[in-house]
Parts: structure tokens; C-alpha cells; sequence
């Protein structure tokens, strides 16, 4: 992004992320990690510092400890500067007391002095729970280039997924004429992906007008951008056609992890004109011992490797022992499967320990498990 636009990013990262269940029993969503090296929050991050986006205001809630403690001043994405960089905008107190924020767009609001101290000429709005890959300087283009006072970020669903999904009907040029929220018969497939830019001057007026509305959600799905469209703004879809996931569930999480695994997976992590950035944990490397095998694995620091992984994902200082076996697996930070165990179809939760030949789920199965501190539960 060039300076001269005046950009600034605002990342929602306070949510609890409940369908994700004991994953995020003790951290925020965006914290989990993914992929063996990273966190979610990271490609949201990431992708805000290849676009060149100097500053970003990253808004926290529910238990921010350890996704404070990631991103801290912001210099793994190269925003610890002295002017402008990154900033943790947590709810705080006012001459009015206190509170949580209500709501998407009720989190923008209480940062609107944020903004207008920054001089924002553009919002891009994020969440910080997907996995993808995106240059933020295309979609200010196409705003830009059709005179658009918002633009949402849309890409084609599954039909039948589209039910499940904020749905955008749209003219022939790309305006949207419409808004459905996860309707039962849905008119097109073009949902929302929660990606958002707003001229700053417009969208201030609107979070003003809503604060007021006490019967309003404060939501920019629910409510800003509906006002939009009913005031007849030019609010208009811009279509992404590359790998986008929201992981909101056990499975959705497990499944875009083991996407990393399929040589036709289109989010190259190795591609070096576009990094993914996180933080590094100074950890020793891996290592796989003479009766270890691996096959088609994400293997991550400080793992040790005495057994068989096969199609799974590893987080940092994991340990196979001798005669385990792991199957298509997702096993996160400081777990242990013990010797003679075998687990199929899983996701492990940090620091969990497979007893020895314990046996979770099989080859023939397709349900995928959460183990976890909580026990074991089928997804």
C-alpha cells in the first residue's frame, strides 16, 4: 500500500471461538495454532505486511494473554516502528465506566479516535480466524477504480454451503443491490469472506448513527453494511478466486491444516515473495530417529520422531515415541503419543499425552476426534 493512501488495517481478534471447543478453552481463536509453525492470526498479519500496510490496530478480548504475548510489538511483521506500526486496542474504561465491545462494529467505534488520529483515508477491516492469502493493494484498486464507498470481499461457495455463509447479490458491474444472511434459498453462491474496506469519512458517520440505535447488534454483517445498501451507497463484491478457510469448527480447523498436505493445495507457504511471518520460538531442530518414518508430514521444531507419521501436521516439540503411529493428524505444541499407541483422524490439543497402545479411531473411519484436557469427543 502506498503511504500517500493513508491505509489502516483493524484486525477483530477478540473472539472466543466456542465451536472450536477446548482449542480455545484458555486462548483466543486467532491464537490457536496452525499449520505446525504459525498461529491463525498470522495470515491475516502476514498478508497486511505484504501489502505494505503501515499501520494496523489489532483489537482484543477474550483472553489475550498469549496472543498478546505473540504478537508483542508487532516486529516478527515488521511493525515495530516508531511512528505509527502496530498497536493491541483492548477495551478500556471511559467517563462512562466500562465495558466489553458489543460487537464488530461496536470494536471499531470505540477506536474511532485511533483512526482519526492516524489521519485514515481507508479501513480495511479483518478478522483474524481465516486462512489465506490476499494483497490488500488489489482490493483498494478495484475500490478505488469503482468509486466505492465499501467493498466486501467475496469468493464462490458450494451450493450447498452457500446457506451457511453471508450472501451477496450483485448487479452486473459487481454492485451489490443486496444482503442475505445465511439465507434458507439462497439467489447466487458469492459469500461474504469478513474482508472489508471502508472510506474512513463514510463508515465514521454510519458507526456514529449505529451506537445510537439501541436496538441494533452493532455488527457489520448484521447491520452496517445493510445500511449501506438500503441508503444506496456504492457498496460493491470483490471477487477472490484463491484458498480461503474459515475455521470455526474442529473439522473445518482439522481439514485446512491436512490441506497443507496436498501437493494441489494453491497456499504455497514456500513461496518467498509472500511470506507467511510469525513468531520465532528459538527452539532446537527436529529430529527422527532410525525407526522413525515419516510420510507427507508438516513436521515443526523440537519434535522427536521415534515411531510413524504419515499425511499429519506437527506442531513444535511433539513426541512419536518408538511403535506409535499418527494418521492424518493435527497434534499441536508439547503433546506425546506414547509407545504402541495409534490415532487416526485427530486433533491433539497442546501438552495432551496418548497413553501407550491406545487406539483412537481407525483407517475405515472418517470421524474426526478433539483430544483434549476435556476427554475425548467425536466432530
Amino acid at each position: 500500500m502506498k503511504a500517500r493512501n493513508r491505509v489502516v488495517t483493524m484486525l477483530l481478534a477478540g473472539g472466543q471461538g466456542s465451536r472450536l471447543k477446548a482449542l480455545t478453552k484458555n486462548v483466543a481463536k486467532p491464537a490457536v495454532p496452525f499449520g505446525g509453525k504459525y498461529r491463525i492470526i498470522d495470515f491475516a498479519l502476514s498478508n497486511s505486511t505484504n501489502s505494505d500496510i503501515r499501520d494496523i490496530g489489532i483489537l482484543t478480548q477474550y483472553k489475550p494473554f498469549e496472543l498478546n504475548t505473540h504478537i508483542g510489538n508487532g516486529a516478527s511483521w515488521d511493525y515495530d516502528r516508531n511512528s505509527g506500526g502496530l498497536r493491541i486496542l483492548s477495551p478500556f474504561y471511559t467517563e462512562k465506566g466500562g465495558r466489553w465491545y458489543e460487537g464488530t462494529a461496536n470494536s471499531i467505534f470505540e477506536n474511532m479516535d485511533y483512526l482519526d488520529n492516524l489521519k485514515a483515508q481507508y479501513v480495511v477491516i479483518l478478522s483474524g480466524d481465516h486462512i489465506y492469502k490476499m494483497d490488500y493493494n488489489l482490493l483498494l484498486d478495484f475500490h478505488k477504480e469503482k468509486g466505492a464507498k465499501a467493498t466486501i470481499a467475496v469468493m464462490e461457495v458450494p451450493w450447498e454451503e452457500a446457506s451457511r455463509f453471508g450472501i451477496m447479490n450483485t448487479n452486473e458491474e459487481d454492485r451489490i443491490v443486496e444482503f442475505q444472511e445465511k439465507p434458507e434459498e439462497p439467489k447466487n453462491n458469492l459469500a461474504s469472506m469478513g474482508i472489508y474496506i471502508f472510506d474512513w469519512d463514510i463508515l465514521r458517520q454510519y458507526l456514529i448513527k449505529d451506537a445510537e440505535d439501541e436496538n441494533s447488534a452493532h455488527d457489520f454483517g448484521a447491520n452496517i453494511i445493510p445500511a449501506f445498501i438500503q441508503d444506496d451507497l456504492p457498496v460493491y463484491a470483490y471477487k477472490f478466486d484463491g484458498y480461503w478457510k474459515d475455521v470455526g469448527t474442529v473439522r473445518s480447523y482439522w481439514q485446512a491444516n491436512l490441506d497443507l498436505l496436498d501437493p494441489k493445495n494453491t497456499l504455497n507457504l514456500y513461496d518467498t515473495k509472500w511470506r507467511i511471518y510469525t513468531k520465532s520460538r528459538n527452539l532446537p531442530p527436529h529430529y527422527v530417529s532410525e525407526s522413525g518414518k515419516v510420510r507427507n508430514s508438516l513436521v515443526n521444531e523440537a519434535c522427536r520422531i521415534f515411531g510413524k507419521v504419515e499425511n499429519s501436521v506437527l506442531s513444535s516439540s511433539v513426541i512419536i515415541e518408538e511403535g506409535a503411529e499418527v494418521y492424518n493428524c493435527v497434534i499441536l505444541p508439547g503433546a506425546e503419543v506414547k509407545k504402541g499407541a495409534k490415532v487416526y483422524n485427530a486433533v491433539i490439543d497442546t501438552n495432551i499425552t496418548i497413553d501407550a497402545d491406545e487406539i483412537i479411531g481407525s483407517k475405515e473411519d472418517d470421524t474426526v476426534y478433539l483430544i483434549s484436557q476435556d476427554g475425548i469427543s467425536e466432530e
